[in-house]
């Protein structure tokens, strides 16, 4: 519109009528009605705004950049970015599960609650600034969708394991940054078996120490705690069947159980490991007449004579006994470095292995053959629990007349040995494996026989689930048949460290094996960053 202005105006008053102009048109515009500075001459007020002019425009709404991905350990595989403010504990947030899910969401959901200092709300409808966790959704298995929107958080997942998972990335993104961002994380796991292994035979360690690595376990979603409970220093769970074998320094079962439990509570399982027929020496010192003697006269340490029906009768009562003890998924038959089979020549070194070999195989049986065979009878036992069973690589041989069962999963562990095969061995044969690569993920107290302490850089720049033996990987096309991996702790030189010191050393190893389980990917972080981050999620 133009403005006319009526007859001649001069000084203050020609002024004035420019400020009236140029206020209006400020006005038009969305922008502020004052003046602006250093305009005004203290003499004239501007002029009203005509009535037929637009009102002033509201304040822009205020916009937000786009989110950036959580920080959080293991990173998450997916983050779709979105604008918003993103959500963080205040005073009216509070815990909320679907009405159908509360029987069995309302333990995870009461844990969140109190990690992020709100209330649990139980089935209540979600208000602005809750947190809801829900089953649903398709995806695998412990897979979960984490959606910031609105101002409230929804987890939810195809299970339970899911959906805790997502509450631990809640978790850790408040601790690191305050705040979960805004957008939507869509995130699962690389390997379905993720874990920590203790020998707690040849240490002890408390029920309270392994609780507390349980509870650092699930925040970097590690799944699997194993125990190697038996070994030639100590058995160290007390039994009912054969006390006598149990050693001084034990965990009750009453503790057993409490451990059980929490792991369930965190979607862990516990794996146990009776090994045998070698590291058997805490059962022998009690039963001297099971030990393995040569023609020589020689007592390998932990060898049971595997020709003698009585070891096969006691380990199995063990067996027994302690799977209704673990009523965990997974059972690990140990099976490895049994010294009659590295004996240059096993048949002329143990001639009464040799003899029942050819009694139970024909002439064309060896060693080899009754220690196979005595694998798969310790199958056997287990087998009907519906656990799933693994043995040592150097457990398993070919060439013989029986072979291991077809269902025995490979937890591959060294190439050091004479004659070890390579990993592609088995998994061109069809065999599943877990890596426990010694040159990783073996932290051996004391380090002995060439061991060194694994660093978590290492592990995090260089390792895979592919990388088995050594640090060359298998084939890619065999990544299916590696089912995950485990970060192993064992007590050879036992009083080499204390209890606070192991948990001290494997902390990074442990949170860098977390990570390439949960994304074998190259990492988007540099290890200095990791590092730092990882000190800021797990305090």
């Amino acid at each position: 519109m133009r403005y006319s202005i009526r007859g001649p105006r001069r000084g203050p008053g020609l002024l004035a009528a420019a400020v009236a102009l140029a206020t209006m048109a400020a006005c038009s515009n969305g922008s502020s009605s004052e003046p602006p500075a250093g305009t005004g001459t203290g003499s004239a007020a501007p002029t009203a705004v005509p009535s037929s002019a637009p009102p002033p425009s509201p304040t822009p709404t205020k916009t937000y950049p786009l989110s950036a991905a959580p920080q959080v350990v293991p990173a998450v595989r997916a983050h779709q970015a979105a604008r918003g403010p993103g959500w963080k504990p205040g005073p009216d947030s509070g815990v909320v599960v679907a009405a159908k899910d509360e029987a069995a969401l309302g333990d995870e959901a009461k844990l969140i609650a109190g990690e992020l200092r709100v209330p649990y709300r139980g089935t209540a409808a979600a208000r602005p600034g809750d947190v809801t966790l829900a089953l649903g959704g398709g995806g695998a298995a412990e897979s979960y969708t984490l959606v910031v929107r609105d101002g409230g958080v929804r987890i939810t997942g195809p299970d339970q394991a899911g959906v805790f998972y997502g509450t631990r990335t809640l978790k850790q993104s408040v601790r690191s940054t305050g705040a979960m961002p805004e957008g939507t994380v869509t995130d699962a796991p690389a390997k379905p078996q993720r874990g920590l292994m203790v020998d707690i035979a040849r240490k002890y360690f408390t029920a309270g120490w392994i609780e507390d690595r349980l509870r650092e376990m699930a925040d970097l979603k590690l799944n699997q705690l194993g125990l190697h409970f038996s070994d030639d220093q100590g058995f160290r769970i007390a039994s009912d069947t054969h006390p006598e074998i149990v050693s001084e320094r034990h965990l009750s079962k009453a503790e057993v159980r409490r451990i059980v439990a929490l792991a369930q509570s965190l979607h862990i399982q516990v794996v146990p490991e009776i090994d045998s027929p070698g590291h058997l020496g805490a059962v022998i010192a009690a039963h001297p007449d099971l030990q393995l003697v040569s023609a020589t006269g020689r007592a390998p340490r932990g060898a049971v004579d595997i020709s003698d029906p009585a070891s096969a009768r006691l380990v199995d009562e063990l067996l027994r006994e302690y799977t209704g003890l673990f009523p965990g998924a997974y059972w690990h038959l140990g099976g490895d470095e049994y010294v009659a089979l590295m004996a240059k020549n096993p048949e002329a070194t143990y001639p009464q292995l040799a003899r029942a070999a050819i009694a139970k195989y024909g002439p064309s049986g060896r060693v080899q053959d009754l220690a196979t065979g005595w694998l798969n009878d310790r199958a056997a036992v287990v087998r009907p629990t519906g656990k799933a069973l693994r043995a040592w690589n150097d457990g398993f041989f070919t060439g013989g007349v029986t072979g291991p069962a077809q269902d025995l999963q490979v937890a591959y562990w060294t190439g050091r040995e004479i004659g070890a095969r390579t990993p592609t061995s088995y998994l061109s044969a069809g065999r599943k494996m877990i890596n426990y690569n010694d040159e990783y993920l073996y932290y051996v107290l004391g380090q002995p026989n060439k061991f060194f302490y694994p660093t978590g850089r290492r592990i995090y720049e260089q390792w895979t689930p592919l990388v088995l033996r050594g640090t060359t990987p298998v084939p890619a096309r065999y990544d299916p048949q590696i089912l995950g991996g485990s970060f192993a702790v064992w007590c050879d030189l036992a009083n080499s460290q204390t209890q606070a010191q192991v948990a001290a050393g494997i902390r990074m190893p442990l949170t860098a094996t977390a990570q390439k389980l949960w994304d074998a990917r190259k990492p988007a972080l540099s290890w200095a960053d990791f590092q730092a981050l990882a000190a800021k999620v797990r305090g």
